[in-house]
């Protein structure tokens, strides 16, 4: 098994930043992929961004230029740096893990940008 904790929501004016964090712990192997997911009111969650094996990058076109996920040497912390945020990045932003067929995920964290 594997927890995840996300922690750095919050509200913030247009414009602004955010970085959020997911520390997992457990049974980690550090052969995995972690990303962020998020889910607006009304909507189906969606695909933010990832960093797979061998550091492979992927961002949603709504995020690019924008967002920047990293992670830790151990790879057992992912990062979202969130910038120029807009009021359609409001979302409850949950964190995953990937091993394998296994799929974990975090409990979530609310952003919201408003002024």
């Amino acid at each position: 098994q594997v927890q995840l904790v996300e922690s750095g929501g919050g509200l913030v004016q247009p414009g602004g930043s955010l970085r959020l964090s997911c520390a997992a712990s457990g049974s980690i192997n550090s052969i995995n992929a972690m990303g962020w997911y998020r889910q607006a009111p009304g909507k189906e969650r969606e695909a933010v961004a990832s960093i797979g094996v061998g550091d492979t990058i992927y961002y949603a076109e709504s995020v690019k230029g924008r967002f920047t996920i990293s992670r830790d040497n151990a790879k057992t912390t992912v990062y979202l740096q969130m910038n120029s945020l807009k009021p359609e990045d409001t979302a409850i932003y949950y964190c995953n893990y990937i091993h394998g067929v296994s799929v974990f995920w975090g409990q979530g964290t609310q952003v919201t940008v408003s002024s």
